[in-house]
């Protein structure tokens, strides 16, 4: 893991963001970020460059002191959108796809 320097007061959080936030949950609750800004740090969380070796699930995030799940990383960027788990199902819709048969107007021609 990298060591990222923590004692500095000037650090840019969307630079050093393991420097500023311990959690998604702190990514979320902070009011000096924007929705995008917000965005940006859990997304970049979320990348597979973070993910430890053998634990997809896990992400290693240089600066911070422990793992994060990759679970809670992708709740609060649904959480962000607005979204929630009580969704209804998405309706179908469009026209049924049917495989074509061109023999099958060429029978109909033929009778």
């Amino acid at each position: 893991m990298t060591n990222v320097n923590t004692n500095s007061g000037t650090l840019n959080p969307l630079f050093h963001p393991a420097a500023h936030y311990d959690s998604p949950a702190d990514v979320l609750n902070a009011e000096e970020l924007s929705s995008p800004e917000k965005r940006v740090i859990l997304s970049s969380w979320a990348s597979d460059m973070y993910a430890v070796e053998s634990y997809p699930a896990l992400r290693e995030i240089p600066g911070m002191s422990h793992t994060v799940r990759l679970a809670d990383i992708l709740a609060a960027l649904r959480k962000l959108d607005g979204d929630n788990d009580n969704d209804d199902p998405p309706r179908g819709g469009g026209v049924p796809m049917r495989l074509r048969r061109p023999w099958a107007a060429v029978e109909g021609q033929a009778a």
